[in-house]
């Protein structure tokens, strides 16, 4: 039931515009690098200012928190002048702000400036899922979100190269590499991204927004916020985090955060596949299990960085299969607005992973130690799966088989979405 052969990939591809998919996790995969570059160099910018762990955990939040507010205005946008459009002007958007970074970032009060327009490139990935998955049917969604999805791993390009980077032509110099790269996916979007037919355009304001007064869309966010919000936190923060709890090299700070972050964008393509085949409630309930579990064991092992790099690939595994699974259920829930949606959803997601470098570096000063940080998002997790498990009676007898896999066309075979009643 689960086997996956070529002949089903090649088959995957000829239902959709490869080339569009492509474009889509380029774009996404650059977009995830510009906005953790500060996670990545923070052990240098630390060192350069004499941040203290609340200002750490400050300037680490605000460019998650500033692309949180960024996704649903750009969702909106793209839903009216198109995806393909949207993103070559958010990329224009983060070639300025690397200018920024490069010419004239010389103090903290700078750095904040600076952390706030990073959050232009955080921006991006209502729309980059929408345009990648946009060309393919609701039974290969979940697999097409998952592979635009896995851009995510630019968090670990980010770990992994802006550190040497960074110790070998300075922090800043990084941001203007960054300027200059940015070109590269202009141009890979520009001549490969094609736009996808699902865009309603005769839909009013009140129609795409829709989901901001529903419930589904509320329960959707804050399950997103454990998935995605853990992942793009902790992601920021473990860099810090690595480098002042076991006093690592700044360097090696970044490789062992690069092998997380790695794990969950890899991981996230598997999510958004098993939930087409086992559907993504029942994914999003082993899912929030093991990342509550795994979080309270990081917590507990912080005198080994083996079994402490060793529990986050688990949990970062988790949450990248959390993420998948999330967006294989939202475009069978908003088959019309998935751009808006998603980028709804991405939008509360990601406040509430803003949240979390400036949690730990709060409970560190307080403390003096990381571990409650841990038990709270723990708990966060417990919390989110007991709602989950309530509301999704409701959203299999509305929209959704059994366990939260598509609604199957029974003359065809073929998933369609179906008439989808508003429930909230």
């Amino acid at each position: 039931m689960c086997s996956f052969t070529m002949t089903d990939f090649r088959q995957f591809l000829r239902a959709g515009h490869g080339p569009t998919l492509f474009a889509a996790f380029f774009y996404l995969m650059f977009s995830f690098v510009i906005w953790v570059l500060n996670g990545a160099m923070a052990p240098f910018i630390s060192e350069e200012f004499n941040l203290t762990p609340a200002q750490k955990g400050t300037l680490l939040s605000i460019p998650i928190i500033a692309g949180a507010v960024m996704r649903f205005p750009l969702g909106l946008l793209a839903q009216y002048v198109g995806r393909k459009t949207a993103t070559l002007v958010e990329l224009s958007l983060i070639t300025f702000t690397m200018a920024f970074g490069y010419f004239f970032v010389h103090s903290y009060d700078d750095m904040i400036k600076m952390a706030f327009l990073l959050g232009v490139a955080g921006a991006s990935f209502g729309v980059a899922m929408s345009l990648g998955s946009g060309w393919f049917p609701p039974q290969y969604k979940g697999l097409a979100m998952g592979l635009v999805g896995a851009g995510n791993g630019g968090t670990a390009l980010a770990a992994l190269l802006a550190p040497p980077l960074a110790q070998k032509f300075g922090w800043q110099a990084v941001y203007g590499i960054a300027a200059l790269a940015s070109f590269v996916p202009m141009a890979v979007v520009a001549f490969l991204a094609k736009e996808p037919p699902d865009r309603d355009e005769h839909a009013n304001m009140k129609e795409h927004l829709a989901c901001l007064l529903e419930r589904d869309g509320w329960v959707f966010s804050l399950i997103y916020v454990v998935t995605f919000g853990g992942f793009i936190g902790i992601t920021t923060f473990l860099p810090t985090y690595y480098y002042d709890q076991f006093g690592v090299s700044k360097v090696q700070a970044g490789q062992l955060t690069m092998l997380a972050a790695l794990m969950g964008s890899v991981v996230r393509i598997f999510g958004g596949w098993i939930s087409d085949r086992w559907g993504g409630v029942n994914t999003l309930t082993v899912v929030l299990v093991v990342v509550a579990f795994g979080l309270v064991g990081v917590g507990l092992v912080a005198h080994s960085v083996v079994l402490t790099t060793l529990l986050l690939i688990v949990c970062f595994a988790a949450l990248g299969a959390g993420n998948g699974a999330l967006f294989q259920l939202v475009p069978l829930r908003w088959p019309m607005s998935t751009a808006v949606a998603g980028s709804m959803i991405g939008e509360i997601g990601a406040l509430g992973g803003g949240l979390v470098p400036m949690l730990m570096g709060n409970v560190k000063q307080q403390t003096g130690s990381f571990f409650l940080g841990f038990v709270v998002m723990s708990v966060f997790s417990v919390l989110m799966l007991l709602l989950m498990r309530k509301m999704q009676v409701r959203w299999t007898r509305t929209w959704a088989e059994k366990g939260g896999r598509a609604r199957l066309n029974p003359a065809s075979g073929d998933a369609r979405p179906t008439g989808v009643r508003r429930v909230g």
